[in-house]
């Protein structure tokens, strides 16, 4: 149990705090609008993955007994949480700019997770197979590794949108950058484990 609730953990908490377009509208809605429409933009993915998450597990489910495709989409797996612990590494900061960022809702928040192809890449390719893989020790596992993986996505948004209402700068400044770079360094070591499972799945080893 312990090990899928630190997998959601890693998973959730670099998606949440890591730079891009939901951060910033949790952001600005907060700054703009004040804390609880920041909040409302941070539960977006909630609503928006749970589709996703029914349509991935579905599929995999069906291609389960094809150890040659698991193995190929754990790979793909792999090369996308490498690429996202890279772009960690690069990361300089958060760049604040909402001068003309317009007012964000529960709504839009939703239609910009719902269009990014991040989550379809996630669930298809890492969220998916850990919980199929969960599953497969008991329900409880796999949502364990679910709630952990939200909790940490939700609660890092909001920690972000308060922080961010006392200090601007903070999310610009080398403290940040150090968190990001060190869940990059996390990331990237983490896709070995799912490199280590297609090469299983491949009869690599």
């Amino acid at each position: 149990m312990i090990g899928f609730m630190s997998t959601g953990i890693l998973l959730g908490l670099s998606a949440g705090v890591a730079p891009g377009p939901l951060l910033v509208l949790v952001i600005s809605e907060t700054v703009k609008h004040g804390f609880k429409n920041g909040v409302k933009v941070a539960i977006s993915p909630i609503i928006t993955d749970a589709p996703i998450i029914g349509l991935m597990i579905f599929l995999l489910d069906k291609a389960s007994a094809y150890n040659t495709l698991l193995g190929i989409i754990s790979c793909v797996g792999g090369l996308f949480v490498m690429y996202l612990g890279y772009g960690s590494l690069r990361t300089r900061g958060l760049q604040l700019d909402f001068e003309n960022v317009e007012t964000m809702s529960l709504r839009k928040g939703i239609a910009v997770n719902a269009l990014s192809p991040h989550p379809y890449l996630f669930w298809a390719c890492v969220g998916g197979p850990i919980i199929i893989k969960a599953a497969g020790h008991g329900l409880m596992l796999a949502a364990v590794f679910v709630l952990s993986f939200y909790l940490l996505l939700v609660i890092s948004k909001v920690i972000v949108a308060f922080l961010v209402g006392q200090s601007r700068t903070l999310f610009s400044g080398r403290i940040y950058v150090y968190v990001i770079r060190a869940l990059g360094l996390l990331l990237i070591s983490f896709s070995g484990v799912l490199f280590y499972d297609a090469a299983g799945l491949l009869g690599l080893i």
